[in-house]
């Protein structure tokens, strides 16, 4: 009797140790009803596995991809030793040996001693789609089994794409930087002198309420924006849990900081804002580079998805794989730091703030690579450890000015001087450039270990949106 697909390693293990799936030893019996000494289940217990798992084993490419979809249910270089194996790959380079290659059709071919992928020993292989009752084909049960040789399709590859093509993708990309600077540009053109208006271009009041009212109307477009262009291409995200949906929260908070920031601390450090009279200012170069910055990051993150593929198909072990992928994480870390940095550099150079200190470049560069870092563990799968980088750069700098204001208080003053300190030594822009960094040094050692296992690598899975990592 089959055992339930995507059963646990509890499952496993129990298969591994002559059980049926409950916890109950399996009655062998001195003899089977034919008279023939019946085999004990743990005599071969991977011929279990391999029924248990066939679809997985007879759509996979390579045994890479057999051990990404066991590492995915579960299964530990422990649970591998009950199948008499010293890791993971091992085993799974036994069950790409036993089970023959699925045919394109969906059929399995048949293995030099007359097996098939479906039953060992005889029988026909699941055909996608049309297995027994309550088991799913190849393809439902098992994404992993979905995952294409390296050179073809790439649908389903984390990261490369997929719903709304490339160069709509890219289009979308483009959209929140356009918006940006288009939202600039009219909140110049309203306070531009009176004598540059034309007849095509009337002169319209510059009222408070009026660029008011345009801000925040560009800021509510650049916002929509953004979501549009993170839900397509390869910043598509393919786990929906609860660190997704408190992210956006995060980065809202961050971005804003980045922009309205260091305006608000220098004035709570001189003792303000001096409400309602006080005006914002804005950090303009800053919220037009990070804008700009969604290309180049769903660039990198294509980068590295499809050099992470390659790595897989190319690697003969997990070790192996891993020590392939580090370096790519690395390079493509530096390599988004670096368009960024130029596209801060450039857009301070056009808006006339190239005279800014350091700290002002670096924090928003910091707040960059944390995003673009969070936003690549959410796309191969681990968006509560992308929240929760978010959440701890966002409550890093919402404790600056808390800290400024508890100050106030009689007895206080002390919990200001760390603050005060820094801001001395190196201007507002130090607050979020601390925050940011060490977040962003934090997700890139997380990164280091989550983004180098084969699960990361492996497609979106198919079931329905908010279906939880396994």
């Amino acid at each position: 009797m089959n055992a339930p697909e995507g059963g646990s390693a509890r499952a496993l293990r129990d298969v591994g140790e002559g059980r049926d799936g409950t916890g109950a030893e399996r009655d062998a019996g001195p003899e089977s009803p034919a008279g023939r000494p019946a085999r004990r289940g743990s005599a071969d217990p991977v011929r279990a596995l391999m029924h248990r798992h066939r679809a997985l084993c007879a759509h996979a490419v390579d045994a890479l991809e057999i051990a990404a979809g066991l590492e995915a249910h579960g299964v530990t270089d422990r649970t591998a030793a009950r199948f008499r194996h010293r890791d993971v790959f091992s085993l799974a380079e036994e069950l790409y040996a036993r089970v023959p290659r699925a045919d394109r059709d969906g059929t399995a071919g048949a293995t030099a001693g007359g097996g098939s992928a479906g039953a060992p020993g005889g029988g026909s292989a699941a055909v996608p789609g049309t297995g027994p009752a309550g088991e799913p084909g190849a393809g439902e049960g098992y994404p992993e089994a979905c995952i294409p040789a390296a050179g073809t399709g790439r649908a389903g590859v984390p990261g490369t794409g997929g719903g709304w093509g490339g160069r709509c993708a890219a289009v979308l990309q483009l959209l929140p930087g356009a918006l940006t600077i288009a939202t600039v540009a009219a909140l110049a053109a309203l306070t531009s002198p009176p004598g540059a208006a034309t007849p095509a271009l009337p002169a319209v009041p510059a009222t408070p309420a009026v660029r008011t009212a345009v801000g925040a109307v560009g800021v509510v477009l650049v916002v929509l924006a953004v979501r549009l262009a993170v839900r397509s291409g390869p910043l598509r995200a393919r786990h929906h849990g609860t660190g997704a949906r408190t992210a956006g929260l995060w980065v809202c908070w961050t971005a804003g900081y980045a922009v309205y920031g260091d305006w608000l601390l220098g004035q709570l450090l001189a003792g303000g804002p001096d409400l309602p009279s006080a005006t914002p200012r804005a950090d303009v170069a800053t919220a037009v580079a990070l804008s700009l910055a969604v290309l180049p990051a769903a660039g990198c993150a294509r980068w590295f998805a499809l050099h992470g593929r390659r790595a897989l198909a190319a690697s003969r072990g997990l070790e192996e794989f891993a020590a392939r992928v580090r370096p790519l994480l690395l390079g493509v870390t530096l390599l988004f730091l670096g368009a960024l940095t130029a596209l801060l550099l450039g857009a301070r150079a056009a808006l006339g703030s190239h005279g800014a200190p350091a700290p002002a470049v670096v924090a928003p560069a910091a707040l960059g690579v944390l995003l673009f870092l969070a936003r690549l563990l959410a796309v191969h799968g681990f968006p509560r450890a992308a929240a929760t980088g978010l959440a701890c750069a966002a409550a890093l700098e919402a404790l600056a000015p808390a800290l400024v204001l508890i100050a106030r208080l009689p007895g206080l003053t002390p919990l200001g001087l760390p603050v005060e300190t820094l801001t001395t030594a190196a201007g507002p822009a130090a607050v979020p450039a601390v925050a940011a960094g060490v977040a962003a040094l934090g997700l890139l050692g997380y990164g280091l270990r989550a983004l180098t296992g084969a699960c990361a690598h492996s497609p979106a899975p198919t079931g329905p949106a908010g279906t939880s990592r396994p």
